[in-house]
């Protein structure tokens, strides 16, 4: 994990842009965002707290230290820092596209799906399941939690469309299509062998064609800028980009070009910011190339668990060692401005993939995502905007899809 580092260092580092909220924001500024935050629902659209769920010993329920253990998300967090929901991810990496690999992988969804379920069925009173804007809205009244499903990955879905209606029935309200490789659906956007399909497989735009008919967002997050298109052009309904920034702003394949931005914005949908250094900046070059050569060989499912466990110490000695350039929380609100400026604020939210590598100067965890709405506001953002790009504008994508369900 990233370590905190002196001011002097962060502004050598990334300029000016790095001064500290407390600097900038006015008392008055500070007293309107607490105000607006209170009441704005709050949505993250990628939470990976899922990861560590699975881990034996890791209580959701209890409050952990990001200091201590690295963790960034649990109940009592989400409370403290005023995050109303969340869409837990159901999250597999890529591995072997073989009959046998393909069940066990749907048989680990499962599992995530379950450990979920049983997490917020024992804390009644702390959080509910959501599938639905009401939902979300209810929950928040109650002074709850919100929990919604999301599935990074759509490998687990296999070669059969039921498993779709299987996920929905569990409270599934989208898919991202792929991770960091091809899948049976579609290419992704960081496969090191390059295109499979050049976008959809026949079989991808099946998987579409069903999502939109049983009511879950289509997310193009990590899929090639080919299948993006080959969606935009299919789907029936809004698609979402879960957790993805600006290529502009950042040049990252990971990333939407403004040309995709526009495209997204015509269909409806919305672009969730994403948190992870590495999407809001150019790494140092010596960082960048370290990085990718060891997240190239996580990806070889033949490593042992204790050769991956050698390579997570490895990327987090790298991450340590150029800690003084993380970008800050206003380096996103800077992703989040250009897609205002590119396509108004009806097309923008924020998908941080807390405990699956997001991690900016001033929100370190999800107790401190309060800083997110100070820096809005001392933009200048209304209200009205700032409640928008917390939570509005995916409550009304994910609304959108379920008429466009109805019809199909």
């Amino acid at each position: 994990m990233y370590m905190k580092k002196e001011f002097l260092l962060l502004v050598v580092a990334v300029g000016l842009s790095g001064l500290s909220l407390a600097q900038t924001l006015t008392q008055k500024q500070k007293e309107k965002a607490a105000r607006i935050h209170e009441q704005a629902l709050t949505i993250d659209t990628h939470a990976d707290v899922p990861i560590n769920m699975m881990k034996e010993g890791f209580d959701v329920a209890e409050e952990h230290s990001y200091e201590q253990d690295g963790t960034q998300i649990d109940f009592p967090r989400m409370k403290k820092g005023g995050m109303d929901a969340m869409f837990f991810a159901v999250y597999l990496g890529q591995g072997k596209r073989s009959p046998e690999a393909t069940a066990e992988a749907k048989q680990k969804a499962l599992a995530i799906f379950d450990k979920i379920h049983t997490a917020v069925r024992e804390n009644p009173d702390v959080a509910g399941i959501a599938t639905t804007a009401a939902d979300a809205y209810r929950l928040q009244k109650e002074g709850k939690r919100a929990v919604f499903f999301g599935m990074e990955n759509g490998w687990p879905v296999g070669n059969d469309l039921a498993n779709l209606k299987q996920f929905y029935d569990l409270g599934l309200r989208y898919i991202t299509l792929s991770h960091s490789a091809n899948n049976d659906i579609c290419d992704s956007s960081t496969e090191p062998d390059g295109p499979e399909y050049n976008g959809l497989s026949p079989f991808g735009e099946k998987v579409v064609q069903e999502m939109n008919r049983l009511g879950i967002m289509v997310d193009i997050s990590h899929v090639s800028d080919s299948t993006f298109y080959d969606v935009m052009r299919l789907t029936k309904a809004p698609a979402i980009a879960s957790h993805s920034s600006s290529r502009a702003l950042c040049d990252h394949p990971r990333n939407m070009t403004d040309d995709m931005i526009k495209a997204l914005a015509r269909n409806g949908g919305v672009i969730q910011i994403n948190f992870v250094p590495d999407f809001l900046r150019k790494a140092p070059y010596e960082q960048e190339v370290s990085m990718k050569a060891m997240r190239l060989k996580m990806r070889q499912v033949e490593l042992s668990e204790e050769d991956k466990q050698a390579l997570r110490e490895e990327m987090k000695a790298m991450r340590d060692k150029y800690a003084q350039y993380l970008p800050t929380v206003s380096t996103a609100v800077d992703h989040i401005e250009h897609v205002i400026k590119l396509v108004g604020v009806d097309h923008v939210g924020i998908g941080m993939d807390l405990d699956g590598g997001g991690l900016v100067q001033g929100c370190r965890d999800v107790s401190e995502i309060g800083s997110i709405t100070e820096e809005l506001v001392r933009r200048g953002y209304s209200a009205k905007d700032i409640q928008k790009i917390w939570g509005g504008n995916i409550l009304r994508v994910l609304t959108e899809v379920e008429k466009a369900a109805r019809k199909i």
